[in-house]
């Protein structure tokens, strides 16, 4: 039924991973209403769905840059990805 994609460990992996972390910021959510809203070092007032978004879309631009500047192995944008991850929730 999916064999219109090439489904491999990594890509379903990065799937699960999205929708867990929209799956857990809903229970958030519903537990503290509000969002969180602070404002950090980029000036923006953000909550939390915000600082995931700036985390994927930051992470794939990290992925990105790294594919056509370096490529492969992975390893060392995902150490990059997980502390720009780590910066994001923290300072952002």
């Amino acid at each position: 039924m999916l064999s219109w994609m090439a489904w491999t460990w990594p890509t379903a992996l990065v799937f699960i991973f999205v929708f867990s972390c929209i799956a857990i910021l809903a229970v958030i959510e519903t537990r503290s209403p509000g969002g969180d809203e602070r404002k950090g070092v980029l000036g923006l007032t953000t909550t939390r769905g915000d600082r995931l978004f700036i985390t994927l879309l930051g992470s794939a631009y990290i992925f990105l840059a790294w594919l056509g500047l370096v490529g492969t192995p992975l390893w060392g944008p995902l150490g990059i990805a997980i502390a720009w991850g780590v910066f994001c929730f923290w300072k952002v």
